[in-house]
């Protein structure tokens, strides 16, 4: 079934291809191209990212030079295209855009700006965007010490333009005396035109949208995410199914282990103790029997010695007279009878 529904709108597919022209097919999505490299162009432009927009910048240059848009709208955006590189080169004085090597990035910027008047919708907008230019173009020579490029500058922008007096007057007291923190270079500094800029680039874009590329490629890049989402999601959900089981089975073998300890603990418990030594006392101890035995000395007074030594002489005499009187019996005849 998946099989003929595949074939069915292979089928379709060349049969529309058939029945419209490629050449034209061609056209939309070079022109889809160019827009989505314009669009690119002006956020790299509005960001400051100078090395992505010149990578940016070559590749809208190729598409131009390969295959040039007809309508009028991809003409503008190759105009807008130019203006913004100058101006985002606007400092580098050694950047060449034209044949000229004497013409600056800002001069040059300011030629096409004018082929620009009627794209911008304010003329408030156009106007400031000319006189930034003009007070840049010089202010950035002076900069850089070089006063005759400066001089020249100005010079163009009078011949060209119609800058106001006040403007026209103070920008040549500035060359002449090469003052470059006046004021007047302040107010109208290098800042205020990239946000003048800006500001002609959202106007342009609001009124233009050429953003259909970037559309499709925003839906594909959503949907692609929450493809992603939805598979680390599964796999979140596996992985946690594993782990709830793992863990179960875990707390259900230390249950068991539980069980099992507290059962072998009553068993142990329920058995009587073998006494490995014996418990019956055979000797009653005595206080006295750990008394040791000690001398005291003690100092006799005249008295006392005499007594004892006069006692002591009372027994040595008894014990001599019953040593005679053994030593008297000893010596009778053992011959001698005795006679009844």
């Amino acid at each position: 079934m998946e099989a003929e529904t595949s074939n069915k709108s292979v089928t379709e597919a060349n049969d529309a291809e058939q029945s419209v022209s490629f050449q034209r097919v061609k056209a939309v999505a070079t022109g889809w191209i160019v827009d989505f490299v314009f669009v690119s162009l002006c956020r790299h432009f509005k960001e400051g990212k100078f090395e992505d927009f010149n990578e940016t910048l070559t590749v809208f240059e190729a598409i131009s030079q390969s295959s040039s848009p007809t309508a009028d709208e991809y003409a503008e955006k190759t105009m807008i295209c130019a203006f913004i590189a100058r101006v985002m080169h606007g400092k580098h004085l050694d950047s060449q855009f034209e044949e000229d090597d004497s013409v600056m990035p800002l001069v040059s910027a300011a030629k096409i700006w004018s082929r620009l008047e009627v794209t911008v919708a304010d003329e408030s907008v156009f106007e400031n965007i000319t006189v930034l230019l003009c007070v840049q173009s010089v202010a950035v020579c002076l900069e850089n010490g070089q006063t005759s490029s400066a001089s020249s500058a100005l010079n163009w922008f009078k011949n060209n333009y119609e800058l106001p007096q006040k403007v026209r007057a103070k920008l040549a007291t500035i060359v002449s005396q090469r003052e470059t923190y006046d004021p007047l270079l302040r107010r109208f500094s290098f800042n205020k035109l990239l946000e003048t800029v800006k500001s002609f680039l959202d106007a342009y874009l609001q009124k233009n949208p050429s953003d259909n590329l970037l559309k499709e490629a925003t839906k594909m890049v959503l949907s692609s995410q929450n493809c992603e989402a939805l598979e680390d999601s599964g796999t979140e959900d596996a992985e946690t199914e594993d782990t709830e089981t793992k863990d179960k089975s875990l707390s259900e073998t230390a249950c068991k282990m539980k069980v099992e300890d507290v059962k072998k603990k009553e068993g142990t418990v329920l058995r009587t103790k073998r006494k490995l030594m014996s418990t019956k006392i055979t000797d009653v101890w005595k206080p006295d029997s750990c008394k040791k035995p000690c001398v005291s000395i003690r100092r006799l007074s005249k008295n006392e010695l005499s007594e004892i030594i006069s006692d002591k002489s009372l027994n040595t005499t008894v014990v001599q007279k019953k040593r005679k009187t053994r030593q008297v019996s000893c010596r009778i005849d053992p011959f001698h009878t005795v006679a009844n």
